[in-house]
């Protein structure tokens, strides 16, 4: 039985949901309803409703997901709610999750590419690289098996041709998160205008962002831009 806390809770979920929507497209990040964002409840998730344009959502819009894959609300859920379901049970870090179709990721994916150590920040999403998934249709367990492979140790991934899947703490942080890696879809794919083969940072200096990453986020710091 949900009691008055966990209804507090979900309705203020559902607000902040729909707000961080709404602020996924107005920054450029998606267009019309092609992206998806979820938030992880005690009793599931929270996820955008499935070809409703999101100046057009009510919070209420905003669809329950169990965990059983129950589904409660007056929408269906995106297309892609199994691929947030199972990221949120592969990995109990990840508290809200953005996909979306941003124009420099989506690029890259196309191009079967991932982002590698060129720019310093690619350190903010866990590791030395943000990989790229190979391609899987969408709404299929397959893709939903290949985003979750693809952010083994990484809070970050494309998925081939396709776009770009991310997690983090709450949703500012995942909002902050995927403007970071559109820049540094955008910095690579330039880069690869000039040259072919774009200088890369060596590993030792991603050890050591990783770990002056790591400290930041103790402390309580934003490491976004550091």
């Amino acid at each position: 039985m949900i009691n008055m806390t966990e209804q507090v809770h979900e309705q203020a979920g559902r607000q902040a949901l729909l707000e961080s929507a709404l602020a996924m497209n107005s920054r450029g990040l998606n267009q019309g309803s092609s992206g998806n964002l979820s938030l992880r409840l005690a009793a599931g998730m929270l996820i955008t409703p499935s070809a409703l344009p999101y100046h057009r959502c009510t919070p209420e819009d905003m669809v329950l997901v169990g965990w059983d894959g129950t589904v409660q609300g007056r929408c269906r859920p995106s297309s892609e709610w199994r691929m947030h379901h199972d990221i949120y049970l592969a990995y109990e870090e990840a508290k809200c999750i953005l996909h979306t179709h941003a124009p420099w990721c989506s690029t890259l994916a196309c191009l079967e590419r991932g982002i590698p150590s060129q720019h310093y920040m690619v350190a903010l999403a866990g590791g030395e690289d943000i990989r790229c998934t190979p391609y899987a249709p969408f709404g299929t367990q397959e893709l939903s098996n290949a985003a979750v492979a693809g952010l083994k140790g990484r809070s970050a991934a494309l998925l081939g041709h396709h776009g770009l899947i991310c997690y983090a703490a709450g949703l500012d942080q995942v909002l902050a998160l995927a403007a970071e890696v559109e820049f540094l879809a955008q910095v690579y794919a330039q880069s690869l205008q000039i040259t072919s083969t774009p200088p890369l940072l060596p590993p030792e200096a991603i050890t050591s962002l990783l770990e002056r990453f790591a400290a930041y986020k103790q402390l309580g710091q934003d490491t976004n831009r550091a």
